[in-house]
């Protein structure tokens, strides 16, 4: 993936997210055909009373890293809406983990619906959470 790429992807990403999923951080690692992968640091302001990841910040980094693939397998951003994102957390995510991958592939684009399947691993390669989505071009 060139430097341009990553430059237009991520300025996707700054131009289409709302204020609070930018607060978030997020940072396009890699870009590959059908598959983004995006860095979500860990900081105090994701982690609830009990001492792990809140898994609200997950699917906010879930839903948009997707909606940052979808853009890239389209070559720019389309406006779109989330029809279905359903997440099974598999393992909770402690407070000093560093960072999240948030790996996203693009399973089918038709012209009017897209599905797509998110992984959220942590540094040393676990799944901790694994999301299905449908979106749905408008």
């Amino acid at each position: 993936m060139t430097t341009d790429t990553v430059s237009l992807v991520q300025g996707q990403l700054d131009e289409v997210a709302a204020p609070y999923v930018k607060a978030l951080g997020l940072q396009l690692l890699r870009h590959e055909g059908d598959r983004v992968t995006i860095r979500l640091p860990v900081t105090p302001a994701l982690v609830h009373g009990g001492g792990v990841v809140c898994g609200q910040s997950m699917l906010s980094a879930a839903d948009t890293a997707m909606v940052v693939a979808l853009s890239a397998v389209l070559g720019g951003f389309k406006p779109m809406t989330t029809v279905q994102l359903n997440c099974s957390f598999l393992r909770p995510v402690p407070a000093d983990t560093p960072e999240l991958q948030i790996i996203c592939t693009v399973l089918r684009r038709g012209r009017s619906l897209a599905f797509g399947s998110i992984d959220i691993c942590t540094p040393d390669g676990k799944v901790a959470a694994q999301a299905t989505t449908t979106y749905a071009f408008v």
